[in-house]
């Protein structure tokens, strides 16, 4: 009864915050902290991701489920955005007794060099661009079924003579029964503000956001599915205006022709959504897809049909080292591809010894 207490009491402090959050308007920086540093997770839809398990490249997006099961592991990842936008991301994790389990990493995404010029037009040289962030992350399970966490964020951007920095955090709470196969997870994303402005006294807002994820593994079928909400403390995510080029006009009063209320209703509902399937063939082998309405509303075109908001990938996982690749469809010609690569290495020194036993066994009785 102890341990619901506690899940409560974190779940009513996240969506106390977000009551809060969502009633201040204004500008969001540092948005890259939204981008997705796991290829497991971007083949899911790039959102909140609840799977109890060992995958360490998790560790970053949902602070809840850093444990134990991830102790000496490390995460690399990369990520090829857009032009010379490249993400990129290391993360370690480390289990102590009595203080919990934690992870220590950092993630950004460089932009490369450009050439400046003055407002005349005169060029002023080089600069360089980009936005980086150092994580420590914290989780401990309560119970049997409960675990909490947290990632606290510390924020750096430039942007050539233009400097920035910031705090954020993130707070988690989770349920899961291992027996059933499934777990529960909310979570408030970039909860603080910034330390120093790009400009002085020009404060902008952290791009907060509330999600709710579930996932289940079938009993008698090697598929996980996976349902993720995203933007929960505000509802209308669409828009629906005379500039929206997919409102149709009247052919004789040239008035804007908009859709029904119940179909405006269902697709800001779906919006909020994110629906994934993984299917897990054999136990060291993982195969990804999902899709994301609210990209595919927001990055599709007129002119044709495209995969926007369609993501897929895969996982392979062999003696203590985890390769996985993905690639999301943001629009036509906007697919980046991610890879990472993590390491188990108390699973790697354990294969490493027995390969040494069995070598000496071969040895002996030759």
């Amino acid at each position: 009864m102890k341990h619901w207490r506690y899940l409560i009491g974190v779940l009513l402090l996240v969506i106390g915050m977000a009551c809060v959050r969502a009633q201040i308007g204004g500008k969001f920086v540092y948005n890259f902290l939204n981008l997705s540093y796991s290829s497991r997770l971007l083949s899911l839809g790039g959102n909140l991701v609840s799977v109890h398990d060992d995958d360490p490249t998790l560790l970053f997006s949902n602070p809840s489920f850093i444990s134990e099961r991830q102790h000496n592991n490390l995460a690399l990842n990369y990520t090829d955005y857009f032009t010379k936008s490249n993400a990129m991301a290391v993360a370690y994790s480390h289990t102590f007794p009595k203080a919990g389990s934690f992870a220590i990493g950092v993630y950004g995404l460089p932009y490369g060099s450009f050439r400046g010029a003055d407002e005349t037009g005169v060029e002023t040289g080089t600069f360089s661009a980009g936005d980086y962030a150092l994580v420590l992350g914290w989780g401990r399970e309560l119970s049997a079924h409960f675990s909490v966490g947290a990632n606290l964020k510390t924020v750096f951007s430039h942007y050539g003579p233009y400097f920035s920095s910031g705090l954020a955090v993130d707070v988690a709470g989770s349920y899961f029964n291992d027996e059933k196969n499934l777990s529960l997870t909310l979570l408030a994303k970039n909860i603080g503000g910034q330390v120093k402005c790009y400009a002085p006294g020009n404060h902008e807002m952290l791009p907060f956001d509330l999600q709710l994820a579930f996932s289940q593994r079938l009993q008698h079928v090697p598929i996980r599915y996976h349902i993720s909400l995203h933007s929960l403390y505000r509802w209308n995510m669409s828009y629906y205006g005379r500039d929206n080029p997919f409102i149709g006009q009247d052919a004789i009063t040239g008035e804007p022709q908009y859709p029904s209320k119940a179909a405006q209703f269902a697709d800001n509902l779906f919006r909020h959504f994110v629906f994934g399937l993984e299917l897990v063939p054999i136990k060291y082998f993982s195969l990804q897809v999902a899709y994301n309405h609210n990209v595919h509303q927001e990055m599709k075109v007129l002119s044709r049909k495209s995969m926007a908001g369609f993501s897929y990938g895969f996982q392979l996982n062999i003696k203590g080292i985890r390769f996985g690749f993905s690639r999301l469809h943001y629009a036509l010609g906007a697919t980046p591809n991610c890879i990472d690569l993590a390491f188990d290495f108390d699973e790697l020194v354990k294969n490493s010894k027995e390969r040494k036993v069995r070598k000496l066994e071969r040895i002996t009785k030759d």
